[in-house]
């Protein structure tokens, strides 16, 4: 009998077998037999001791099964399963990289542009947003910072907590302090009640102090030790609370210059000033300005119940071609009272006052025009590690496409002058390489 049994299944079925005639027991088993043919059938046997009169086993009665069927129906269906479960990883994988894809084309959905001075910042919102890294976004007025703070905390762990605002330009100096971290009843005249904190508002989410450089220098040092060791205490009050809030800045000042102004100060200012990232004015990508009028046309348009079907070619060229002092604000605005005047599905943009502020004329008088003040760029402050590291891999090449003052977003002579005040020679970086 043994001779019929597949050989990797012997050894088990005869100690099966030998087991059950020492002890005169029940058995069952299964195992494989090989035909003459070399098919493989698969075998289940259940055996019964049948004794004699006197006790003794005499034989064993049972059945032999042939449960080949089952067996291999049993291993189509842990087939499939496995077939099933492989699919069904396949398709989380698929899943999620559908969703990376997705995430990818809206997670800046209200960002919107393509040019190549846009694209750096949003490179670098998704380096720093996963950390918890404070930081500092420089840009004009309305150049959309605050948008660059919700998309950093929306990419960050925190998306699910809050994120709160505060314009410390518009709170007044006196209330700042309360706004910031909150006050106790009867604090000062006035304080009626308890009041939270943005700080304390905002603790495992993101606080956004847009305007920074506007925070007296009386309440820095608050700021400062809140950043620095997570803590502050209520108006009115010595207990210590305590906060997890990641900070974000943003300012249209060189604070930098303020410091050596001794107008901010400058441990605030180096604590602030870990991760800048800079917001570039409309002018500087004016490829992006006919995908935000449209992008404007499309939502007032639709706010408004009306139907804009074709901008001019006339009207687009005037508005890439116009300065924008304003930024992407007054280019809103500019599209918002468009769409108001605009009729037969037309979008109607009133080129002359364009024209006319681009020239620097003023309507309806004879007064000499104005003289239009050259705008600084905010440029945030370059180290010597980062300048020379920067010239190392353009091999001492400064200017041109792809030099040194390309990559670092500044033009040439700017980056040049900030050279000399370091103390870097181009030269003496690419010798010592």
């Amino acid at each position: 009998m043994l001779s019929r049994i597949h050989p990797e299944d012997r050894t088990s079925v005869s100690e099966t077998i030998q087991n059950a005639i020492r002890d005169a027991s029940d058995f069952e088993c299964g195992y494989r037999i090989v035909l003459e043919d070399g098919s493989i059938r698969h075998i289940r046997v259940l055996g019964h001791p049948v004794r004699n009169e006197s006790g003794n086993l005499v034989e064993f009665v049972g059945t032999h099964v042939d449960v080949t069927q089952q067996h291999l129906s049993r291993k189509a269906l842990e087939d499939a399963l496995v077939e099933i479960n492989t699919l069904k990883e396949q398709l989380l994988h698929e899943n999620i990289a559908l969703r990376q894809e997705i995430d990818e084309t809206s997670m800046f959905e209200e960002i919107v542009g393509k040019s190549s001075a846009l694209q750096k910042v949003l490179k670098e919102i998704e380096t720093v947003a996963p950390t918890d890294s404070t930081v500092l976004i420089y840009g004009e007025t309305g150049t959309g910072k605050e948008l660059i703070a919700r998309a950093i905390h929306n990419l960050s762990s925190r998306q699910s907590k809050a994120f709160v605002k505060v314009n410390c330009a518009a709170i007044p100096t006196g209330l700042l302090e309360s706004e910031l971290f909150g006050h106790e009843r009867g604090a000062f005249t006035g304080a009626i009640a308890q009041r939270i904190g943005r700080f304390e508002l905002a603790h495992q989410g993101t606080v956004f102090l847009d305007e920074i450089g506007e925070v007296p220098l009386e309440l820095q040092p608050k700021l400062l030790r809140v950043l620095q060791e997570r803590e502050f205490e209520r108006l009115g009050s010595s207990r210590t609370q305590r906060t997890d809030a990641r900070l974000i800045a943003a300012t249209n000042r060189d604070l930098s210059a303020m410091v050596e102004e001794q107008k901010f100060r400058a441990d605030l200012f180096y604590r602030l000033n870990v991760f800048p990232i800079y917001v570039p004015a409309l002018r500087e990508r004016p490829e992006d300005v006919p995908l935000l009028v449209r992008h404007f046309a499309e939502l007032f348009s639709r706010r408004m119940s009306k139907v804009i079907e074709a901008i001019p070619a006339e009207t687009m060229g005037a508005l890439t071609k116009y300065h924008w002092p304003g930024n992407v604000r007054e280019l809103q605005n500019v599209i918002e009272r468009a769409v108001i005047l605009s009729k037969h599905g037309v979008l109607r943009v009133p080129i002359a006052e364009l024209s006319a502020k681009s020239n620097g004329v003023v309507k309806n008088t004879e007064q000499e025009p104005p003289v239009r003040k050259r705008v600084r760029t905010i440029v945030p402050p370059l180290n010597r590690e980062q300048v020379i590291q920067t010239l190392r891999e353009t091999a001492g090449r400064v200017g041109g496409s792809g030099g040194a003052a390309e990559r670092l977003g500044l033009k040439r002579t700017t980056l040049i002058a900030q050279m000399n005040k370091l103390g870097i020679d181009p030269r003496s970086v690419t010798d010592q390489s």
